[in-house]
């Protein structure tokens, strides 16, 4: 079995030399330069004597399966703070409040350090848990006595202040802040509230600003501004802010290379992105990871370089670490992409293997994976294996399989599921009751689709929702045509609701008489915003590693 360093105690006598240890049945040898790669986990030790000090070398059992570099993280000791993570995570009842159960906690005994709320608040944030997070943060901010909260502590609670209660909330904040208090952190904080709710206008002039007060010496907030024209798919934008960079000795990091890969590969252009990648690899300072190689594979096969695309998805495996759920969710969502239904089940069984738990996540990708490769049945079963595995349900699971009967026309079986997802106590989305109004307009029964889209507008989502234009466009022409005046105002009503009518964009999107065409662009975008799938699209990954580093 092959072991990988994990930690190096150096001995008392100031020896600083790098080791590595290369484990095997019978053998155990020593060679240098092994801190150039990441550490991994301690597991084993094992003690050595060099100049006749005592040196200890711990170890960590690696997966040789494909090359993977995998850890057995699973099974290791949870630290403490995990511990107060789990009951936070459970709080969901509004009258025990994250407060009250880390009151109970010191309580009990336990003094909590800063150090361990910090690491509570990047784990909740992990798992979206938005509200609980910025809780956390209150509840040291009464405690002033006792906690120091710093400009990075100021950034987070901005982030989560826009996340829990909306951007206005979160430039309050700002404004209220002191001059003084405003770092780069607290202004690129900002900037990545405008970039995540595609507020373009406000998010260039904070960006001006960050160049005025000369905060624009790092990469970080031309990568954010980078994400924003990646979404809104202004690639001679990108271009821009590269040149820019170079033109300012602004050094580019593994992000600002992986959107500028991603963009070029977007414009069609396998030429400039295999351009854009030798650059990567003559920079000394940078390391392509798996999202560099994921990114590429999602361009050669969305180009039909099949090959180049394989070749691609062999180096993201060599590059993902035991710790990386999200790798290896990327890695099932290509191989389904390309139709490699072996690959798909081969990574699935391998990531099931090294994790004890699956999050929803992987779960929805497999069974998007499969659905793209019209393995129905297969989805099927992964779904009902989730049923009995889930710790609560998710609705998006589910709506990935009424979406594909609703693009199948299986109205029954649409109908029959819903149900089944509201026996196991399944709680709809605003996507759920979406698909079942889209099934009821094919079937011109428009009552019933407003219905629908009423309770879409009232139920829980993670984003905000709006009804597809064409539903909308639909509902209209169909009582135009029936005479049916009342559904066309019910159609208004319910926009007025959702908070439509003030979206200049969306609405003008909408044909307010049913022989007006719909405007493609917007819909387009919003309909793929939408779509029933997976996010697992070209620029997510790029997207998403970016975000976590934030």
């Amino acid at each position: 079995m092959l072991l990988h360093p994990a930690t190096l105690n150096l001995p008392p006598n100031g020896l600083h030399k790098e080791f590595s240890l290369f484990c095997s049945a019978n053998s155990v040898s020593l060679s240098s330069g092994f801190l150039k790669n990441p550490p991994f986990l301690v597991r084993k030790s094992v003690s050595f004597r060099v100049n006749e000090q005592p040196l200890l070398i711990a170890c960590s059992s690696i997966s040789d399966v494909y090359n993977y570099g995998t850890v057995d993280y699973e099974n290791r000791r949870m630290p403490t703070w995990h511990g107060i993570f789990k009951k936070l995570s459970a709080v969901d009842n509004e009258n025990i409040g994250v407060g009250t159960v880390l009151n109970q906690v010191e309580n009990a005994g336990k003094y909590l350090s800063k150090w361990e709320l910090c690491r509570i608040v990047k784990e909740l944030r992990k798992f979206k848990r938005y509200i609980s997070a910025l809780e956390v943060y209150d509840w040291m901010s009464n405690r002033e006595e006792r906690f120091r909260i710093n400009t990075s502590d100021t950034a987070i609670q901005l982030d989560l202040i826009a996340k829990v209660h909306g951007i206005s909330r979160a430039e309050e904040f700002f404004f209220h802040l002191p001059d003084g208090l405003k770092d780069k952190r607290i202004y690129g904080s900002l900037l990545n509230v405008y970039v995540r709710g595609n507020m373009q206008e406000k998010a260039e002039a904070l960006m001006d600003k960050i160049r005025n007060q000369g905060y624009a010496s790092q990469a970080l907030s031309y990568n954010v501004m980078m994400t924003l024209y990646m979404k809104l798919k202004d690639h001679g934008q990108i271009e821009s802010l590269v040149t820019e960079m170079k033109e300012n000795n602004v050094a580019l990091d593994i992000y600002s290379y992986n959107i500028w890969l991603s963009s070029c590969g977007l414009q069609g252009s396998v030429e400039k992105m295999e351009q854009v990648f030798s650059t990567m690899e003559t920079d000394s300072s940078i390391n392509p990871n798996w999202t560099t190689f994921s990114s590429m594979a999602s361009m050669y096969l969305r180009l039909g370089h099949f090959e180049k695309a394989m070749e691609c998805l062999k180096k993201v495996e060599n590059r993902l670490t035991g710790q990386d759920r999200t790798g290896f969710h990327f890695l099932i969502s290509l191989y389904g992409t390309a139709g490699k239904k072996d690959e798909v089940y081969r990574v699935w069984n391998l990531y099931k293997s090294l994790f004890t738990v699956i999050p929803n996540l992987g779960y929805r990708t497999m069974i998007s994976a499969l659905i793209r490769m019209d393995e129905i049945e297969e989805a099927e079963k992964v779904y009902d294996e989730w049923l009995t595995v889930k710790t609560m349900f998710e609705p998006r699971v589910g709506n990935l399989l009424l979406g594909f009967y609703l693009k199948n026309g299986q109205s029954q079986k649409i109908f029959s599921f819903f149900n089944r997802m509201l026996e196991v106590g399944g709680k709809p989305n605003a996507m759920t009751w979406e698909i079942l109004a889209e099934d009821h307009i094919q079937n011109r029964r428009i009552p019933e689709a407003l219905s629908c889209l009423q309770n879409a507008v009232t139920a829980e989502s993670p984003r905000k929702w709006f009804p597809k234009p064409m539903n909308i466009a639909a509902i209209i022409k169909i009582s135009e045509q029936d005479g049916d005046t009342a559904s066309k105002e019910v159609v208004f009503e319910l926009l007025e609701k959702a908070g439509c009518l003030g979206d200049t964009a969306y609405m003008s999107d909408i044909p307010l008489r049913g022989d007006a065409p719909v405007s493609v662009g917007v819909s387009e975008s919003i309909s793929r915003s939408s779509s029933y799938g997976d996010e697992h699209d070209e620029s997510y990954g790029v997207l998403h590693q970016l975000e976590e580093s934030l």
